[in-house]
């Protein structure tokens, strides 16, 4: 069964249409998400560009470094602090580059 079976049919001009679909494509919502998202008074975000996902993937790497690291210290009950720290060095510098980026 459909999780929603009230179908509403709506008009709009060229300029309403034109600014609906602008507005899906920057928020990456079909036509009929964004609309049911601004009736129930939630506000989408536009989405991120490829920058953002460049950066998640990044720190996704580097987080598996440090697991990697984190195992091998707790299977061989020694910590190759070298690595460690060349890592966390690599994670605060990427912390600091991300804020620069999209924050100030």
């Amino acid at each position: 069964m459909r999780k929603r079976n009230i179908k509403k049919q709506i008009w709009l001009n060229r300029e309403e249409a034109t600014q609906l679909k602008k507005q899906a494509k920057k928020t990456g919502l079909n036509e009929a998400t964004l609309l049911r998202n601004l009736i129930m008074n939630f506000q989408p975000r536009e989405k991120p560009d490829d920058r953002f996902y460049e950066a998640i993937k990044q720190l996704r790497y580097i987080g598996n470094n440090l697991n990697q690291i984190a195992k091998k210290a707790n299977h061989l009950n020694y910590i190759d602090r070298d690595s460690y720290n060349k890592e966390t060095e690599k994670l605060n510098k990427f912390i600091i580059d991300i804020k620069k980026e999209f924050l100030i």
